[in-house]
């Protein structure tokens, strides 16, 4: 065993000596990417109804916090609001200033907050566009109000058909959380950073990341595969009949 490990090309032993570390680098990754997430996601519903209304003051303005949320790079809104925010007097005298943006832990969660909710808001309205024709109709055709058809008919149908895209989003956001090894906090590529400079290793904090990296995702993979089973399984039984209705012929090419 002994000899094994000195041939495999990663020092295991310094791994798991220092991987409690890791762990605390997980909590933060998850803790930071899952409070985003939800905060964005609770953000991008009321603006997603307000992009889909075509309203003319509601939507341009949540045109713009889309465009430029989607349009900048995550790492440049975080040093804005990390870095830049400091530079303004009237912010350091504000209330805001000790308890929150001098904090790096918080200024991650805005940036990642409002990031997430600029494309959410988007993958929603086209969510709520695709909305089938028929079943507003049939709604309206109850006497349903506008409220209660977003509520029963419309919001409904749109989450369901937006889990394949918003699984994307999660998985995006988590690789894009490693912004807040940047601002010093000791996310999961924190602490391989850590792990190499304080040991003079070469890949080992790294290749550790990754495979964190790896199972979290692989986990978050399966769980929205439930999602989609369970959520759209309709779906998947009208392609089967139109997937038989277009197949060719036996012995026909």
């Amino acid at each position: 065993m002994e000899t094994l490990l000195n041939w495999f090309p990663l020092d295991l032993p310094l791994i798991a000596q220092n991987f409690d570390r890791f762990l605390i680098g997980v909590r933060v990754t998850l803790g930071l990417t899952f409070l985003s997430l939800a905060l964005g996601a609770a953000l991008a519903v009321p603006l997603a109804i307000a992009r889909a209304s075509r309203h003319r003051v509601l939507n341009p303005l949540v045109w713009t916090y889309t465009y430029v949320f989607r349009g900048t790079p995550l790492l440049v809104q975080t040093y804005l609001l990390y870095y830049g925010a400091g530079q303004f007097a009237f912010i350091r005298d504000s209330w805001l200033w000790d308890p929150v943006l001098s904090q790096a832990w918080w200024c991650a969660l805005i940036a990642f907050t409002l990031n997430t909710g600029a494309y959410t808001t988007e993958l929603l309205r086209g969510a709520i566009a695709d909305t089938p024709k028929g079943e507003v109709e049939a709604a309206i055709a109850t006497g349903m109000s506008r409220g209660k058809r977003l509520r029963r008919i419309i919001l409904p149908s749109a989450f369901r058909r937006a889990i394949p895209a918003y699984s994307n989003e999660v998985i995006f956001m988590l690789h894009g959380s490693v912004v807040a090894s940047t601002i010093t906090l000791q996310d999961i590529l924190g602490v391989g950073r850590w792990l190499n400079g304080r040991y003079y290793l070469a890949y080992e904090g790294l290749i550790t990341a990754a495979v964190l990296y790896f199972i979290i995702v692989f986990a978050i993979t399966r769980v929205f595969r439930w999602l989609e089973r369970r959520y759209l399984r309709h779906l998947e039984r009208r392609r089967e009949p139109a997937a038989a209705a277009v197949a060719p012929p036996m012995g026909i090419k």
